[in-house]
């Protein structure tokens, strides 16, 4: 009984120890690759836990979330022989988990040594070379991340696709002390001269304003007087108006009168000429005769109730009067 203990509590501990060695774990945002005798295994598991077996099987966690790989002091010799070095140089990227396996499998497992941290002191220095201190510490710095970001994915593209570059940052680069100092200076310097051209814009700008305020008084004072000048005129054309329109008005009720008095007599004349007829002047001429009260004497005057028309009549009292004389 004591040895079947003995031989249980062995298996129990051999148990234990294959399994604590079999039992692995996976974290969340990453998958893991396994390699037997240094052959990888197709096979790719999730985050979690997970068998294999022991003692022959290894196994890689990789990194599949957005991660930042960090190249730290890089040499880098410009064209005109000076070695400058980039402190850090921080590259984000992000791989693709369906392609995790031909990565590891082309590049092993620390693929982002051969792929980033390699190709970005060759291009470091290729872009170095051929150019000077200046432009790259200060013409061209500004522009080095992003030609550096697409170089990387570019040769990434061919040789490595499912490893995409977020961004890329460069910190200022570190150059002799000497040469540094001499920058110093220069930039103090063109600080005095950035002071000296903003304060003359400043001035130019000043006697710009009030030169342009003396032209907008002048503009807006010349607009007052031509509309006061427009308003007098207006004024002067709207008096005109006002009394040609009142000339037309008593034109008008003159004109009006005369027409009217001109019909009236015309329509005197129309009713006399219908009512001075024969007829009526010889009535008249009768009634005259009956109220007068003068008598004539001779031997014409029978006559007068003799004659039809007036001009007979004047005849016949001319010759009465000169009749009436002779007696």
């Amino acid at each position: 009984m004591f040895d079947q203990r003995i031989i249980a509590i062995c298996f129990l501990v051999c148990f234990v120890i294959v399994f604590n060695f079999s039992l692995h774990r996976i974290e969340e945002g990453h998958v893991g690759v396994y390699f037997r005798g240094g052959a990888l295994l197709p096979q790719v598991s999730n985050p979690g836990f997970h068998m294999m077996i022991p003692f022959l099987t290894t196994y890689r966690s990789v990194q599949v979330t957005l991660q930042t790989d960090e190249v730290k002091n890089v040499p880098c010799g410009t064209s005109g022989g000076v070695i400058i070095y980039f402190d850090r140089i921080e590259v984000v990227n992000i791989l693709d988990a369906n392609s995790v396996y031909n990565m590891v499998r082309n590049f092993t497992a620390d693929y982002d040594r051969t792929l980033i941290f390699n190709k970005v002191h060759h291009e470091l220095n290729q872009f170095c070379s051929v150019h000077t201190l200046h432009e790259v510490y200060i013409d061209l710095f500004d522009q080095i991340d992003e030609n550096l970001k697409t170089a990387l994915q570019r040769d990434l593209n061919e040789l490595a696709p499912g490893l995409n570059i977020q961004a890329v940052r460069v910190t200022k680069p570190k150059i002799p002390e000497t040469i540094r100092k001499n920058y110093e200076l220069m930039e103090a310097e063109k600080t005095k001269l950035l002071i000296s051209t903003q304060h003359q814009k400043v001035v130019e700008k000043d006697a710009e304003t009030d030169r342009k305020k003396a032209i907008i008084e002048a503009e807006k004072e010349a607009q007052v007087a031509k509309i006061q000048y427009n308003q007098k005129i207006m004024e002067k054309e709207s008096l005109q108006q006002m009394a040609a329109i009142e000339d037309e008005m008593h034109l008008a009720r003159q004109k009006s009168r005369s027409d009217a008095e001109f019909y009236q007599m015309k329509m005197q004349a129309e009713a006399n000429k219908l009512l001075l007829s024969q007829e009526f002047l010889e009535l008249k001429k009768y009634e005259s005769l009956a109220h007068n009260t003068k008598i004539y004497y001779g031997q014409d005057i029978p006559r007068m109730f003799a004659y039809g028309s007036c001009l007979n009549d004047v005849n016949f009292k001319s010759n009465s009067n000169i009749e009436e004389k002779k007696l």
